[in-house]
């Protein structure tokens, strides 16, 4: 059956839909425990590039989960596709000239190497939001700390499945020692020149 796919040319290419939106098109991936924060700080950073003028879209687990990956459990094998499936989403993007935050848990090191492998290496900026997971079960914001410890929830990243933490992170935030406002600025001062087109 793959014999039978062949690519299309288009006319419009990466570089011409870049040129149109006058920036360069990227991921900006937030991985961190559940809690840690990411979807807030990556919600913020949005409304900044938006201000600038960028062309955005943020994907985030819940509303992917909802949708194109309805199908998928937490069991390690479909939090792998989920991933998978996300940064394959993530690439089209890019491809489409838009600047992309992807805000998931992500655990395992294997799936966001991966990450990297799909949407290039120079298309791809990790956000580690390190939040220790006694914090995160303090603000427990959805409940699903209560549920796993209740025994309601398997394969609960940081209770009951492991999180691999990044080695090597584009940027660190401990969020129980920065604000919001400063997380957001220091992810704001490393992507901006990766904004710029060349010339």
């Amino acid at each position: 059956m793959k014999e039978n796919i062949i690519p299309h040319s288009y006319q419009i290419s990466k570089k011409d839909r870049q040129k149109n939106n006058k920036h360069k098109s990227f991921l900006i991936w937030f991985t961190g425990l559940s809690g840690s924060g990411k979807s807030t700080i990556a919600n913020v950073v949005e409304q900044e590039l938006f201000k600038l003028g960028i062309k955005t879209h943020t994907l985030d687990g819940d509303n992917i989960r909802k949708g194109i990956n309805k199908d998928l459990t937490f069991a390690p094998e479909d939090r792998k596709e989920n991933i998978r499936r996300i940064a394959e989403i993530s690439n089209l993007m890019i491809d489409a000239g838009l600047v992309t935050l992807a805000a998931f848990v992500s655990p395992y090191k294997k799936d966001r190497e991966n990450i990297k492998n799909i949407v290039k290496d120079v298309n791809f900026v990790e956000v580690y939001v390190n939040t220790s997971v006694e914090e995160c079960e303090k603000r427990d914001v959805k409940g699903l700390y209560k549920k796993a410890r209740a025994g309601e929830i398997k394969n609960m990243t940081g209770i009951s499945a492991p999180y691999e933490e990044p080695e090597n992170p584009d940027i660190e935030i401990k969020t129980e020692e920065k604000t919001v406002e400063e997380a957001v600025q220091e992810i704001m001062n490393y992507i901006k020149p990766k904004l710029i087109l060349e010339q």
